[in-house]
């Protein structure tokens, strides 16, 4: 768990990481004893919602929302698995991604879709896939204010059509699998674009603050600082030649 401490802010930052694809499951709260946002509940067997309960009752905190990247299983599985886990939270995701709540299979490659019928083909296993009921889409550039914290939203569309990030009072970003430390989401999945995602990754991605700590969706976090002066896709984005350096 990290409590970054600035003169402005102070997060309560921790993280669940999904046994399948090491997927970061985000827990954010303006600190402990608050209400926090969950961020993308990964894949385990049966779901990853007793590990992200364990981290609720550490920092004692309360779910008041759930913020969902983008639509590929490996960031959604243990929401739209287990729904019953979800009552009456919020549950917000963009619109172009939302399809993928209900038929994941769309944007599956052919591991997830491997996965995906072992799971559904296990012993004593039945898996229904649905959106829950207070799903909301976001749009670019709208800010909403959850709990004691603002977040900004911004479409970033390449990883997915419907790929979201996530400013969190100017201090965090939520970068899904749209930036990486060092890398950046893969575009060769069904519904991904290289050119939708050179576009984000430079028009979106490069002109926020140097200073926003970035939590991605995979791998450890980083700063958008040292993202801009290191990381080759994104440096390559922003000069329209992120083909080139990409496979």
């Amino acid at each position: 768990m990290h409590c970054w401490e600035n003169p402005l802010v102070s997060l309560l930052i921790d993280r669940v990481i999904a046994p399948y694809y090491q997927t970061n499951c985000w827990v954010i709260a303006p600190s402990t004893g608050k209400e926090c946002i969950i961020v993308d509940p990964g894949i385990d067997i049966p779901n990853l919602n007793s590990a992200i309960t364990a981290k609720l009752e550490e920092h004692q905190l309360k779910i008041g929302a759930v913020m969902i990247t983008h639509g590929h299983l490996d960031h959604t599985f243990s929401l739209i698995s287990r729904i019953e886990d979800f009552v009456d939270i919020d549950c917000f995701v963009h619109e172009q991604d939302r399809d993928l709540l209900t038929f994941p299979e769309r944007a599956m490659g052919p591991q997830s879709q491997a996965l995906v019928n072992e799971l559904k083909n296990g012993a004593g296993s039945s898996i229904v896939f649905n959106e829950p009921a207070n799903t909301y889409d976001v749009s670019d550039g709208q800010s909403i204010k959850l709990g004691e914290m603002s977040f900004k939203f911004h479409h970033t569309p390449g990883h997915t059509p419907g790929s979201i990030v996530a400013t969190i009072d100017d201090y965090a970003l939520v970068s899904g699998d749209v930036l990486f430390k060092g890398a950046i989401g893969r575009t060769d999945l069904p519904r991904g674009s290289l050119r939708d995602m050179e576009q984000s990754l430079r028009e979106k991605i490069a002109t926020m603050s140097d200073d926003l700590r970035v939590l991605p969706g995979h791998g450890d976090e980083t700063t958008m600082k040292n993202e801009k002066q290191q990381n080759k896709f994104l440096k390559a984005a922003m000069e329209w030649k992120l083909e080139g350096v990409v496979g």
